[in-house]
């Protein structure tokens, strides 16, 4: 044997053991159920959402303490999206959220018999998501964790065989009037005779609408089956309880395995030899081959004939029954995807008529297919531009199945600027100086906005208070809020404010929005007019680059942002800088920090005058105003009046005596440090320190030169205060925490030095 054959016929071998240990039997099937049965009681919209929690995961919530969280959390997509897509779909937080909550409710039952249309604008990358969500449906479904199983017939003849002698001489009969239909000679009649009755034992049957074998169990008795095949566990109680489950006891099988079934009962006098012909194996998702999904672009023909038939296996079946009439082996192409997806890419042409097509099949779950009927369960989903909303006007019964799930431009910053690294390499990082890329997608993002924000203006009042770190408009706030984060210019009371249901006002406002504004070809098409001008190696890209651009290179492009909004973002950018700074030059003397709150909270117990030994520090403390004024001044500022201040001593007296010492302390065993009112104290201390910390170096020239000279050989000049203080500040901005370079973060020190902002912003 040469080479060539025993390559074939291993290849052969191994092709015909893997095909043939996909088809189980009925029984082997049932033993795969009760191992795993969350897998495999699954129709496709369980699959679906399986699918998407297995890509996405768990998401993220910045804030899981708050009591007033509304779940709006950080989905990371790229592993649905982005990862091994040829083109790329970037999902931001608002999107990503909104899918995940129609996932889930598309989990139960009741949401099933709906199509579910992605409606956006031009440009939102609406194409592009739906070919990497059916590419990675399809990748998943035919996975081992997403394997689903369809029920194949392999009808036995030896069985078949026990059939009286009448019903055998009208097989005869009606084999030869077939014969002679189609015209055969003696010998063709004789070589289909042999082919039909001797070449094989069995003939395989696949259900065309790719039926769950559990549908082969009558109705009437499923669910005292699923009663004794289960044990009682956590899986039965959802069974016979959740909506999910609902299919299991209500759907039935497709006509052609229904005809099976019944024409087999009436020939065979045990059920259990039925059972024996009934097979599982995966169903295999192929998009190319239309099984299990099917996509359709608005330009494509409906078919002229939409019903399919296999006329030599119809032979096979009727001869083997006996009867032509009882099992009818034609389906439609809605068939071909049942508990799979049907898609129509854009809602115009030829697919608009698809769309119209679908509304009884998707009310009522039935196709007929000549005189009869087919079942469909199917996930749909369309696509659809705002303007094509007038295909299905006037068609309210329709409407009521449709669930619209907006998928406008990217609202969300940090996604757009995800687009900006992945159109262009991630390397242009190293262009800018920090935060000012992301500060050129919130300008993006400003034109898809409305205007006007309702919620937020209940919520804040008057914008004005925040006209240091904001716009007008409060778009800036709108954008943070948006991005899950909530920014710390906020006052503390406009925090306390932010209930859940403010919250969820905020998040609703952009269902209305992302239809306007830069697209998204036109925001890569700015920023690589942009970037192409400003990037340079001896460089980074400033804000000051940025506002030139809109203001002077491109006033075009300027007139569609808000008025002034551009000032807004040089400010909100100036009081962002000045904070890292600050943070990063603070020295956290900790120590000191607890000696002095832990005296403040054992001294205001005590009347003025008085001399005691602190319990926790074991420091003697000569309780005096000055003693007590100093401290207070790091913790609520040095400007609040006289009357505040003794108002904040009595308020803290009463919650120490009322709760940190009797409940925490006493009570509790906890650790002074480690209650509720030191750290909220300590947050105070910490901050009103950090807010004071340039004061020294404002008008130190040597500390700005210090600065530009760091990490050159002029750097060793100064003395060694100042080089601590350089060093230490320049090593902290490039910590992972802010991510700066050492040039970065030079350039950055000399901006906020030479704009004052020190002395801009309010403490």
């Amino acid at each position: 044997m040469s080479n060539v054959d025993r390559a074939i016929q291993h290849l052969n071998r191994k092709i015909s053991e893997r095909e043939q240990s996909q088809t189980i039997s009925f029984d082997e099937f049932l033993k795969v159920l009760t191992v795993s049965p969350t897998a495999v009681v699954r129709n496709v919209f369980q699959t679906f959402h399986d699918m998407i929690r297995s890509y996405v995961g768990v998401g993220v919530d910045e804030y899981p303490d708050d009591p007033e969280s509304i779940n709006y959390v950080h989905y990371d997509c790229s592993n649905l999206f982005v990862k091994d897509a040829d083109r790329p779909f970037f999902a931001d937080r608002l999107f990503a959220n909104r899918l995940i909550n129609h996932v889930d409710a598309m989990k139960g039952s009741a949401r099933q018999n709906k199509i579910y249309i992605f409606e956006g604008p031009h440009g939102s990358g609406k194409s592009t998501f739906l070919n990497t969500l059916l590419l990675k449906f399809e990748e998943y479904a035919n996975s081992d964790a997403g394997t689903r199983y369809e029920t194949v017939w392999r009808l036995d003849r030896r069985v078949l065989a026990q059939i009286n002698e009448t019903q055998m001489t009208s097989f005869v009969d009606r084999l030869t009037g077939l014969l002679d239909e189609y015209e055969l000679g003696q010998a063709d009649q004789a070589e289909m005779k042999k082919s039909l009755f001797r070449s094989g034992d069995f003939i395989e049957v696949p259900c065309p609408s790719h039926d769950n074998p559990l549908l082969m169990i009558p109705k009437r008795d499923r669910r005292t089956f699923f009663d004794e095949l289960f044990k009682n566990d956590e899986f039965k109680w959802k069974l016979f309880t959740d909506k999910e489950y609902e299919w299991v006891f209500s759907e039935t099988p497709c006509t052609i395995c229904s005809s099976l079934f019944n024409a087999l009962l009436q020939r065979l006098p045990n059920s259990m030899d039925i059972y024996r012909m009934i097979h599982a194996r995966p169903y295999r998702f192929n998009r190319r081959l239309g099984e299990g999904i099917t996509v359709f672009n608005p330009g494509d023909k409906p078919m002229k004939q939409n019903v399919i038939t296999n006329e030599q296996l119809q032979r096979k079946i009727d001869i083997l029954l006996g009867d032509s009439n009882a099992v009818r082996h034609i389906y439609s192409n809605f068939a071909k995807t049942n508990n799979g997806i049907y898609a129509l890419m854009d809602v115009k042409s030829y697919n608009a008529e698809r769309l119209l097509e679908l509304h009884n099949i998707i009310s009522e779950g039935i196709h007929k297919v000549e005189e009869l009927e087919e079942n469909v369960k199917s996930l749909f989903i369309a696509l659809m531009n705002p303007e094509d909303e007038k295909t299905i006007e006037g068609f309210q019964s329709f409407t009521d199945r449709i669930e619209f799930i907006n998928i406008p431009y990217v609202m969300d910053l940090h996604t757009e600027v995800e687009i900006y690294r992945n159109t262009f390499g991630r390397h242009i990082n190293e262009s800018f100086l920090p935060r000012v890329l992301h500060n050129f997608a919130r300008i993006i993002i400003a034109t898809r906005m409305n205007r006007k924000s309702e919620a937020l203006l209940e919520w804040i009042g008057d914008p004005e208070k925040y006209a240091h770190y904001c716009d007008e408009n409060l778009l800036l706030l709108k954008m943070e809020i948006y991005c899950g984060h909530i920014p710390p210019w906020l006052s503390e009371d406009d925090r306390k404010r932010l209930t859940a249901k403010r919250r969820r006002r905020i998040i609703d406002e952009s269902e209305h929005e992302g239809v306007t504004g830069f697209s998204g070809r036109d925001s890569i098409k700015i920023f690589n007019e942009f970037y192409s001008a400003h990037a340079r190696k001896d460089g980074l890209i400033s804000m000051y680059s940025l506002v030139t651009y809109f203001t002077k290179w491109r006033t075009d492009l300027n007139e569609m942002l808000p008025v002034h909004f551009l000032d807004s973002l040089v400010q909100n950018y100036n009081y962002t800088v000045l904070q890292e700074v600050k943070e990063s030059l603070y020295y956290y003397n900790e120590d000191q920090i607890a000696r002095d709150l832990l005296n403040y909270l054992f001294a205001v117990n005590f009347e003025v005058g008085s001399s005691v030994l602190c319990a926790y520090t074991n420091e003697k403390i000569d309780i005096s105003e000055d003693f007590l004024r100093s401290i207070e001044v790091r913790l609520i500022g040095q400007e609040v009046t006289e009357a505040v201040r003794l108002d904040f001593r009595r308020e803290t007296q009463k919650e120490y005596a009322s709760r940190t010492l009797t409940q925490e302390i006493l009570a509790g065993g906890k650790d002074p440090r480690e209650t509720t009112l030191y750290l909220a104290l300590h947050e105070r201390y910490v901050h009103n320190l950090k807010d004071k910390v340039l004061e020294p170096f404002i008008d130190n020239a040597n500390f700005r030169r210090a600065i530009k000279d760091y990490d050159t050989e002029a750097f060793k000049t100064y003395d060694k205060r100042i080089r601590d203080d350089v060093s230490f500040l320049i090593n902290n901005l490039c910590a992972s925490r802010f991510h700066y370079s050492k040039q970065s973060a030079r350039e950055m020190c000399v901006y906020v030095i030479d704009h004052d902002l020190a002395r801009t912003f309010p403490t």
